[in-house]
This record gives structure tokens, C-alpha cells and sequence, in this order.
């Protein structure tokens, strides 16, 4: 069983790595962060081709030198998926399929991001539309209404999880009895497990080195829950305080220590390891104070954290949160960095690149004494959106485009 384990793992990271690309939430790792290094600029970044696209929060994912764009087919009850090459933006393909229909003030398009993984494109939109297509042409090979499948109900906020391909498994949170968790067979979209009962967060799942081999990590509104990606069942759990909105930012993995934050628990790091032979986690430390709203943060090394952390009261404030990853200790904060949201991108020097919600990029420096900014320029307008980083070239999307950006030459 632990060798089995350990060929999921190898399948998943295997094709990321060597892509070299940006195929999914939070990067090829799903930490924010990128090899390659950035150069702090002089003049503002260049523009290399802009994409109108409709409305959502899906950030852009890069793969084989394609980028992959998932939004709302404008004024309709439908959704999109739009391929273009990297480096000049040409179109090269392009489908849409209908939803339910979706009402908010916030966003009608899709908030998920997509994950490029063995060929395939797997989309999970607002309402619940898991969809896979083929990569190079986007051919719609399967899909599923998994709300309507399961008959749960949709999440406060829509469907936010990013989905993770492990092995020939694509696992997403759904939520309600018996569904919390549910694995699709990558080829033809067959239910594989089903698990939990747990109403599903904001937050995306994330792989971790369990003591039986490679785990996933679920933060569900009730707890974090490790399971085993082959059968879903529980490695371990740890619980936390009712989240009723369900809005958190997806869980930090750095070696054996996982970091989740909410606004109602603050920040928690604990250690991944084993009690009585068996699997487990323990705290190893809290601030209630260090709260996080939506925003992921990533890690420099293994000596720091950066988090977004948020004041919604009385007026709303981001702030770029530096914290020995050992102690918890919170060695300085920038405070409006963003309104509600600010997006973090380690680059491969250790130092950030931080999208804030007004479209301002700014090249902070990794360093534990002080705030220090290297370069700043406005690349978009108002966005809630992160950003995808390959070869050079930095994806950004506000509400009304996909911008590329050249940062390395």
C-alpha cells in the first residue's frame, strides 16, 4: 500500500516539475511559489498581449506553452474555457458549455482554478461543473454536475476549491453526507470514493508526506483532514472552531508542518507525524490574532512565512504578514497591501511578488527585518484574482482581461 501511495505521488509531481510551468492553484508545487528569478524593474513591465474574457476569479494556469483561461460566457448562464499561446496570445482554442443558473453581488464567473495534469484540462466552475478536456485541442472528453449528482448544496460562496490530480484520481471537496470529499477517475470521470460528511470551505486541498506515504489534506469547515488519496480514508484530523462562512485560504505545507489560517482560529501551524504508530498531528503553535480571510500565502524558506492576514472591522484591511515559521513570532507587518485581498508569489531569489486587490505589483524583498520594496507598477485594474508565473512572463486577470507581462527577459 505505501508503495502504491508513493507512485500516485511520483505520477502527480513528476509531469509538473518537468513542465516547468504554472499548471495549477498556487503554482507547480501548490506553494505560490517559482524557481526562476526577477529582477527588480525600472520602468514599468512590458505588456505582451491582453485577453478580454468574461467575469470570474479563476486564475490563469500555463502549461506546454499554453495558457488556459476559465470565465463566464457573458450575460449567459454558461462558462468558458479559452486556450492561447503564451508568448503572443493567439487563440487556439475555445468551448463553452451551459450551467445553472448562478446569482451574486460578488462573482457569477468561475472562481476555481483549473489544474493541467497528463494531457488534460480539468475545470470546476461556480455551480459545480466538473470538466475535463484534452489539453492540445479541447475536446470535452467527460463532465459532471457533482451538486446535482450528490445532491448537496452549493457552498455560500460558490464552488472556490481548486481541484488536485493525484495519480488517475482528480479529487474536489463537494460537501454534505457522505460527499464531503470525492474522487473522479481521471480517464472517464467515474466516481472512484466518495468520503466525510463535511461542508466544504474556501479552501483548496493540498498534498503532504504522510508516515504511509503521500497524504491530501482537505480544510473543511469543521477541521483539517488528512486522507489517503487511494481509498479516502482518514490519516488523520485535527479539528478547528466552526468556520460558518467557510471562507479560509488554502493550507501551507513547509517540510512536516502544515499552516492553516482562518478569522476565526488566527494562524495554526502543526507537525505531521505519528502517535502510538499511528498518524497524526499535533499543534505547535497559534496566534489567534494572525487572522486570514481568503488570501494564500507561501513560504520563503524554511526559516519564514508570509501571509496575508485581514481586519474586516471597522474598515477592511490586507496586510503582508512576515512570521518565524518555527515560533509563530510575527517579525513585521505591512499594513493595506490590499483591501480584502493581496496575492503573494515567492520568486526564486526568495523574495515576493505581491498583486494587491487594486492591480498594483510590487517586488518585495525577502527580509526578516523590515518591509523593503524593490519595484512596484499598476498592471491591471481591480482584481481578486492571483497571478501565474512561467517562463519569464507573469499572467494577471482583473475584471475584464488576462494581462501578460514581461518580467525576465
Amino acid at each position: 500500500m505505501v508503495q502504491l501511495r508513493c507512485v500516485c505521488l511520483l505520477l502527480m509531481v513528476a509531469p509538473v516539475a518537468l513542465a516547468g510551468d504554472w499548471p495549477q492553484w498556487l503554482g507547480p508545487k501548490r506553494d505560490g511559489g517559482t524557481d526562476e528569478k526577477v529582477k527588480a524593474w525600472e520602468e514599468a513591465p512590458k505588456v505582451l498581449w491582453k485577453l478580454p474574457v468574461g467575469a470570474g476569479h479563476s486564475v490563469p494556469v500555463v502549461a506546454d506553452g499554453r495558457v488556459f483561461v476559465h470565465a463566464q460566457l457573458p450575460g449567459k448562464e454558461a462558462e468558458e474555457v479559452i486556450a492561447v499561446d503564451a508568448t503572443t496570445g493567439k487563440e487556439i482554442w475555445r468551448q463553452n458549455y451551459t450551467r445553472a443558473p448562478y446569482k451574486s453581488v460578488l462573482n457569477t464567473g468561475p472562481q476555481s482554478t483549473p489544474v493541467v495534469s497528463g494531457g488534460k484540462l480539468f475545470t470546476f466552475g461556480i455551480t459545480g461543473v466538473l470538466t475535463c478536456f484534452d489539453a492540445s485541442g479541447g475536446k470535452q472528453l467527460w463532465q459532471t454536475d457533482v451538486y446535482k449528482t450528490f445532491k448537496a448544496d452549493l457552498p455560500r460562496f460558490g464552488v472556490c476549491c481548486s481541484p488536485l490530480v493525484v495519480g488517475n484520481r482528480v479529487l474536489v471537496p463537494v460537501g454534505g453526507k457522505g460527499a464531503g470529499v470525492v474522487a473522479f477517475d481521471t480517464e472517464k470521470g467515474a466516481v472512484q470514493w466518495q468520503a466525510l460528511d463535511d461542508p466544504a470551505s474556501t479552501a483548496s486541498p493540498v498534498l503532504v508526506a504522510g508516515i504511509n506515504g503521500p497524504d491530501v489534506v482537505f480544510m473543511t469547515s469543521l477541521r483539517l483532514v488528512a486522507l489517503n488519496p487511494l481509498d479516502g480514508e482518514v490519516s488523520w484530523e485535527y479539528p478547528l472552531v466552526f468556520q460558518p462562512a467557510g471562507a479560509s485560504p488554502t493550507p501551507l505545507v513547509v517540510g512536516d508542518k502544515l499552516f492553516a489560517s482562518t478569522m476565526t482560529n488566527g494562524t495554526t501551524a502543526i507537525r505531521i507525524g505519528k502517535k502510538e504508530d499511528k498518524p497524526a498531528a499535533d499543534q505547535v503553535w497559534q496566534e489567534k490574532e494572525m487572522k486570514g480571510y481568503f488570501s494564500s500565502g507561501t513560504s520563503a524558506n524554511k526559516e519564514r512565512l508570509y501571509l496575508i492576514t485581514n481586519t474586516l472591522k471597522p474598515i477592511p484591511s490586507a496586510a503582508l504578514t512576515c512570521v518565524d515559521l518555527k515560533t509563530g513570532k510575527q517579525l513585521w507587518a505591512r499594513r493595506g497591501v490590499g483591501y480584502f485581498h493581496a496575492a503573494p508569489l515567492r520568486t526564486g531569489d526568495g523574495n515576493l511578488l505581491v498583486l494587491s486587490d487594486s492591480g498594483s505589483l510590487t517586488l518585495v524583498a525577502d527580509d526578516p527585518k523590515e518591509y523593503r520594496e524593490l519595484a512596484r507598477a499598476k498592471v491591471c485594474g481591480g482584481t481578486l484574482t492571483g497571478m501565474a508565473f512561467s517562463d519569464g512572463k507573469l499572467f494577471v486577470r482583473d475584471a475584464k482581461e488576462v494581462t501578460a507581462l514581461r518580467l525576465n527577459d
